[in-house]
């Protein structure tokens, strides 16, 4: 089985978004999946220009010479593909939704009725799989996911994968902080490890799983106050540099 994540995150690596998907992947790949990351920091992908080129003049090519020539193969073998990414303004990253709109030349221009309700065909050669989601919120209510999750569902629909569920992890903030002081999260962790796992080998993550991803790291009134403090902090570091 192939897996090809998607880190939309700036800070790829040393974000908040990959101490999620990190042990998310791990435990994918200890389930035996062949898994590829990429980052859209490294990419250079261009906006779609709606020319419908990939759709009718050279179909399932897009006339762009970009990096998307590279992503294109990889998303059309893997059954699995992750999108991981931090909650910008109540959704997508740019630059991951900029990638998301290339996948046009994925889908036939055609349409078909598809569980009552009008879709795109999946091209022949794009295999069929599913989508789940990595993301991590800065503000603490879990309902802060809603839109993201919703558009990515939406997606699935009409791209013709299924939608294996979502990894949130909201007041994000709190994660590097706690694991420096030593405050235990491993659970957490563990959790987003075991998600992996089972999205391998049982097709499905489990309800408890992913609720403990979500669970409440710190009080909101702690969490509000201790973000608030570190700001004030960085202004006035940022000022005394000047």
């Amino acid at each position: 089985m192939k897996v090809v994540a998607i880190n939309a995150s700036p800070h790829m690596d040393h974000g908040n978004t990959a101490m999620i998907l990190g042990p998310f992947l791990e435990g994918m790949r200890d389930a035996g999946t062949d898994v590829e990351v990429l980052y859209t920091r490294r990419l250079n992908i261009k906006p779609c220009t709606g020319e419908f080129h990939c759709w009718v003049k050279e179909p399932g090519r897009c006339y762009i010479d970009d990096d998307m020539n590279d992503v294109y193969p990889k998303m059309r073998e893997a059954e699995i593909w992750v999108l991981a990414a931090p909650v910008y303004v109540d959704g997508l990253p740019a630059p991951l939704k900029m990638l998301i709109d290339r996948l046009l030349p994925l889908v036939e221009p055609f349409i078909e009725i598809r569980d009552e309700h009008c879709r795109h065909p999946r091209r022949e050669d794009a295999k069929a799989g599913k989508i789940a989601l990595v993301s991590v919120c800065g503000f603490w209510e879990l309902d802060n996911f809603d839109p993201m999750v919703t558009h990515v569902k939406a997606m699935c629909k009409n791209i013709g994968r299924e939608f294996a569920g979502a990894l949130l992890r909201p007041h994000g903030g709190a994660l590097k902080v706690m694991r420096k002081l030593g405050v235990p999260m491993g659970d957490v962790l563990e959790a987003a490890r075991e998600a992996g796992r089972q999205l391998v080998t049982d097709g499905v993550m489990s309800p408890e799983t992913l609720s403990t991803i979500s669970r409440e790291l710190v009080p909101r009134d702690v969490y509000v106050r201790a973000v608030n403090m570190n700001f004030h902090r960085a202004r006035l570091t940022s000022k005394l540099k000047i």
